[in-house]
């Protein structure tokens, strides 16, 4: 492996384990076995080495959740049918925490990173067209106004769920609970 490779899987590693902001170019030192100066022979900063990190990070996080998605059949639901969805939602928060924590902690970088708020803009394109797919039915010869629409609703949905299963996860709501307080009683599968 390469010192740039093991560079990369060392950002990977403290990344998922202590996030961007509280990993040192000493921390991708002993994780990497590498030289401080090939940080900056490679990447021409820490931050730029984490940011490729990052970004391979959110494009694993987009395809775990893309995954998910995709299980559902894509049809119109009844608000019931979604419990099966988010419930696997749910399940993909907590088998995949530190990911999610990367993912979140992202968003706060964008104040100061151009490149880093354009990759979330675009994770977040793909994650409302896949949301307004299998939440909603709307493919891609639907309305793309509806899409957006759509998608932004269950993006709002999906983001504030998934922090209340990062924070406090013994107190956060359910499949069934989640999908009974946002569509109201009724039928569930």
């Amino acid at each position: 492996m390469s010192a740039k490779d093991k560079l990369l899987l060392a950002a990977r590693e403290c990344l998922l384990a202590q996030g961007y902001a509280h990993t040192t170019v000493r921390d991708l030192v002993a994780a990497s076995g590498a030289n401080q100066a090939s940080i900056n022979y490679h990447f021409g900063s820490k931050e730029r080495l984490l940011t490729r990190a990052l970004r391979d990070l959110n494009t694993e996080w987009g395809e775990l959740l893309f995954a998910v998605l995709k299980e559902a059949d894509g049809t119109r639901s009844r608000p019931g049918d979604h419990v099966g969805l988010w419930g696997r939602i749910i399940d993909s928060i907590q088998a995949n925490r530190s990911l999610w924590f990367v993912n979140f902690e992202s968003v706060a970088s964008v104040r100061q990173d151009d490149e880093i708020r354009g990759m979330i803009a675009s994770g977040q394109e793909l994650a409302r067209a896949s949301l307004a797919r299998a939440f909603a039915g709307l493919g891609p010869d639907s309305d793309p106004g509806e899409v957006h629409a759509a998608g932004s609703h269950y993006l709002a949905l999906l983001v504030g769920l998934a922090s209340q299963w990062l924070t406090d996860p013994e107190r956060a709501p359910t499949a069934e609970q989640f999908v009974a307080a946002t569509f109201g009683p009724g039928p569930r599968r």
